[in-house]
Formats: structure tokens, sequence, C-alpha cells
């Protein structure tokens, strides 16, 4: 049986007296691209803080390609790839040398980065921009070499936190068809996102609203066992049944 590409189980948080999540669980399985859809406020950056320990989970577990990421920290982060919502590049570095610098700090030597930095480059199609500086790149180019960074040190499991808002249509269905590409070769994928056209019938759905998951499935599985047509119709039901 294959190891989950991140298992979640009866997390919970809070900031002071308000809940941020109450009892999340789920998994995500490797070659598998699944969707956390939410709202904003939903709960959405909260959870991803936990999974990448900015902050730490009170309550239940978590665990990345099999390694608690509370009792075996640097294990189970070494197994993880992270693509912010905010960006995190050095503007006034060259693409090449933002991510050196990041190959770096997972000790990879200059040779093996040098190569690694090529192929994901080459596969994003931005080799040619190598010795741009990233202040001279578009919104979609930015974040393609966020990503490209986040692959570098062969993760099992890619986060990424509303990494299309605002690029154009373009960049973002673009960014959708790569990451969905990643998947297909085996890796684990969890996207945050509160916007429905990103996401494909066979990937996997996590739906949380205000802290809580409230269904979990492949989207057609989910969309035939609510009796309802889209993925929009989906969270209007299950937010309807919370206020009802």
């Amino acid at each position: 049986m294959t190891t989950p590409a991140l298992e979640v189980e009866h997390v919970s948080f809070a900031y002071g007296p308000q809940k941020a999540l109450d009892d999340v669980t789920f998994s995500v399985e490797a070659g598998r691209c699944a969707i956390l859809l939410g709202p904003n406020g939903a709960g959405k950056t909260t959870l991803f803080n936990l999974i990448t320990r900015l902050f730490d989970s009170p309550t239940g577990a978590i665990r990345i390609a099999g390694y608690d990421n509370r009792r075996q920290p640097c294990q189970a982060l070494a197994h993880l790839g992270v693509v912010f919502q905010q960006p995190t590049l050095d503007l006034d570095l060259t693409v090449a040398q933002n991510l050196r610098y990041h190959a770096a700090l997972h000790g990879l030597s200059r040779r093996e980065a040098d190569r690694r930095i090529a192929a994901e480059l080459e596969r994003l199609e931005m080799i040619q921009y190598r010795k741009t500086k990233v202040r001279a790149l578009s919104g979609g180019y930015r974040r393609r070499v966020e990503i490209a960074r986040a692959l570098l040190h062969c993760p099992a499991l890619l986060l990424l936190d509303e990494p299309t808002v605002g690029l154009d249509i373009p960049s973002r269905m673009a960014l959708v068809e790569h990451v969905h590409g990643l998947a297909r070769e085996g890796m684990g994928v969890l996207w945050a996102t509160h916007l429905i056209d990103e996401v494909e019938p066979s990937d996997a759905l996590i739906v949380l609203h205000r802290g809580k998951v409230r269904a979990t499935g492949i989207v057609t599985e989910v969309i035939r066992r609510l009796e309802v047509t889209t993925l929009a119709e989906v969270f209007e039901v299950l937010t309807a049944e919370e206020t009802a």
C-alpha cells in the first residue's frame, strides 16, 4: 500500500476564542491533485500554516510522506514543496540565483542544483529567462519560478495556496495544466483555491467551510452524491445545510 503524500487527522486550531479549524481530517494520495475548496476565511491558510509548521497544531496529527511533522519535522518538511499566496522571490536576483539559493538550503551541490534548475525551467518553458532578474518577469512567470523552486528537492507533496491570485486567465490556465501534469507524474498536490474553474472533474475534493470539512471525494462522486449538477451547487448545498 502506497504511503499517502499527506495525512491530516483530527486537527483543530483557534486564534484565542475564535476557532479556525474544527476536527479536520482528510488525506492526499500520491499521484493525485486534491483541491481544498472554500471561500476566504474558511481556514485554508491556517491549515497550510500548520502543515508547513509556521504554526504548531495543538491537537491531532499531520504526516507528510509518512513523517509526523511535529515529532519528525526535518524529515517531514524535506518531503514538502510550497508555493505561498504571497510572492517570496527576491526581485533583484536572477531566476537562477533565486533557485540556487533554495537548492543550497536543501543541501544540494552546485552541480546537482544547476542540473535540477535546468530541468525544471525546461519543463516550464522558461530556460531562456535563467539569467533574467525576477523584477523583469510578469506575474505568471514569477509563479512559474516559485513552482520550479518548490520542486528542486523532489518533494512528495506540493502545497499551493491560492497561487493564481492576480494572474490573467491564460497564465492561470497554464499553471493549472502544469500542476495537474505533476500529479499525473506521481506527485501529491494540495491546491487551495476559491475558484471553481481551476478544478478538474477527476480531482479529489476537500470542501472547507468555517473551519470544518463539509465533503471529501472525487469531484464527480461528490456531485453525484449530493444530487446536483455542478461544483458551484455543491458548495451552495453544503453551506445551506449548515445554516438550515
